[in-house]
């Protein structure tokens, strides 16, 4: 995204919605700018669908507000809300053509059939699914069915979009094209997108910003670079990327990326220790060390990888460190 300060598209303000349970979510504030692409990123029951489903207005809140352009939305039903939901679950109707599910929803509002035709057929193409109009469901694969479903909810032209983990059905190389066209599209169309994934390569691949959420509660909020390189809590710095946790005699913990490690021959630093093992991975090494009762994981090219053996003692000393109180 530019510098240039975009508007607020969407406000989510000291929002609350509390299951019978007693799961949910609570004090719940995210900005999202227009033309962003934000993602909810936590593991399972985290809270980031059910702040999805309230934007969708498929669940009533017990507090706060939600304004999407400027207009509290939270009283309207999901029909009345300028959005557009995106499901794991495709929610294809399988007797209807591409074309029928396709023009379902305007139908519902009362668009001309030559228009919607001409728009179905944009829709289309903008997913790549080109003249695959006249086939159903059960004719077409699992990513061209979630294409269908992406191109569904754009023909409504929502304020925003909202998808929910709608790659993890598929499988790993459908996923990363799928990754790669909703980005192109986003891109393409300037639209504004919230988008909820427990997948963290996911979330940094695509988003702008991400929202990490924990049992209910916003960890941190930040582009991909900032949460990568400043985690702001010890649970968001072992979410995000691989990270070695090094405690230290005061209490605290260290936390540090295996990229940001520097190893040398002998002991001549503070951290010392033995290499434990060497795994070739491609382009690059990892070597394990064996620091007291501790390990650390660290990558090094393979040419620097290649000056190390097995039970080597060596110091290590970091790039760049975290630290977290106890």
């Amino acid at each position: 995204m530019s510098s240039v300060k975009k508007k607020i598209k969407l406000e989510i303000k000291n929002m609350k919605k509390t299951y019978p349970n007693g799961d949910g979510v609570e004090n719940i504030n995210i900005q999202v700018h227009e033309g962003e692409f934000v993602t909810m990123l936590g593991p399972s029951g985290c809270g980031k669908s059910t702040i999805l489903r309230t934007l969708g207005g498929f669940l009533k809140i017990d507090g706060g507000e939600i304004l999407l352009d400027e207009q509290e939305i939270q009283d309207l039903p999901p029909e009345k809300r300028p959005t557009a939901m995106v499901f794991q679950s495709y929610n294809l109707w399988p007797h209807m053509t591409v074309y029928e599910n396709l023009m379902f929803g305007l139908k519902l509002r009362r668009v001309p059939k030559n228009v919607m035709k001409k728009e179905a057929d944009e829709a289309l193409k903008l997913v790549g699914m080109d003249g695959y109009g006249k086939k159903y469901p059960n004719q077409l694969s699992g990513g061209q069915q979630q294409r269908v479903a992406i191109a569904r909810a754009l023909l409504l032209k929502p304020s925003v979009l909202l998808l929910d983990e709608p790659f993890s059905a598929l499988d790993a190389k459908i996923r990363q094209q799928m990754r790669e066209e909703l980005k192109r599209i986003q891109e393409e169309l300037n639209i504004t997108v919230v988008f909820v994934t427990h997948d963290q390569e996911e979330a940094m691949a695509l988003s702008h910003r991400i929202v990490v959420m924990n049992k209910g509660v916003i960890e941190q909020i930040g582009t991909p670079e900032e949460i990568y390189d400043n985690p702001a809590t010890k649970y968001v710095a072992s979410f995000i990327g691989e990270m070695n946790f090094i405690e230290e005699n005061n209490g605290r913990t260290l936390a540090v990326r295996p990229e940001d490690i520097v190893l040398t021959r002998g002991e001549s630093g503070d951290m010392v220790g033995s290499v434990r093992s060497i795994m070739m991975l491609g382009h690059y090494a990892e070597i394990i060390v064996q620091m007291g009762n501790q390990t650390v994981k660290s990558y090094l090219n393979r040419a620097l990888a290649g000056g190390f053996r097995v039970q080597d003692r060596v110091s290590l000393s970091f790039n760049r460190v975290c630290e977290y109180s106890a």
